[in-house]
């Protein structure tokens, strides 16, 4: 983990809430819920997820008040191998996200695009590849150099999201908080704040200490939001 962070652009400390807590987190860190951003997550993957199972993840998001974007992302990454072409490529980032008892490192190259666009798309009057600028398909060739294409795959979603940047009383990081809902009721609220790498352990061991003494549960289970995203949409395209 070291060595990853050492070569990282940034680092993102997650934590997911096991959703018998979910009202209990929001009150302990005063989060007002009328200030959260809405947002629909839609991923673009083949009914068996073959993307997926190379590391690639390809999505879109449409966000309230702002432009959209899409992302074509690869997970996991060795930053020191990468190309150095790529890690100047406009939009590329590399990240490593922590969370309690593990860390993956990703590579994701991002693109702004209309939120009409995004919709055009999913209802299909417009093809995939429109979203999608001619470095971000060259990102997905190289990884999943026997395709599929991107106006090859199917649309796994809308996830809608709530996501809320909050400043809470007594910590000196800014905290985000997202809350993915799915169309089978169930939710994932995950609690998460970015710090460059260099302060990875001291942000960490900060952030640990005040939620726990906010009373914040940090044994839960932790779930993945794009996995189960994926394996839900991929399962209903299955029946």
């Amino acid at each position: 983990m070291l060595e990853l962070i050492k070569d990282s652009d940034s680092v993102e400390l997650k934590l997911t809430v096991p959703d018998s807590a979910h009202y209990a987190t929001a009150a302990a860190l005063g989060m007002d819920p009328l200030d959260a951003e809405i947002r629909q997550v839609y991923f673009f993957d083949t009914p068996d997820l073959r993307l997926n199972r190379q590391g690639v993840v390809v999505r879109a998001r449409r966000v309230q008040g702002k432009e959209g974007d899409s992302i074509v992302k690869l997970r996991p990454v060795v930053p020191a191998v990468l190309p150095k072409k790529r890690r100047k490529t406009p939009g590329f980032k590399v990240e490593v996200d922590a969370m309690p008892g593990g860390h993956v490192c990703s590579g994701s190259l991002k693109c702004s695009v209309g939120n009409a666009d995004v919709r055009e798309v999913v209802h299909g009057e417009r093809p995939l590849g429109s979203l999608f600028s001619e470095h971000q398909a060259d990102f997905l060739a190289e990884h999943a150099p026997d395709g599929p294409a991107l106006d090859e795959l199917a649309v796994l979603g809308p996830i809608l999201v709530l996501k809320l940047k909050f400043d809470p009383e007594g910590f000196e990081r800014r905290l985000v908080a997202e809350l993915w809902m799915y169309p089978d009721n169930s939710r994932i609220l995950e609690l998460s704040t970015k710090c460059e790498p260099g302060e990875a352990f001291q942000a960490a061991a900060e952030t640990r200490a005040y939620l726990s003494g906010r009373g914040i549960d940090l044994s839960g289970e932790q779930e993945t939001k794009t996995a189960k995203a994926l394996e839900y949409f991929a399962g209903r395209l299955a029946d």
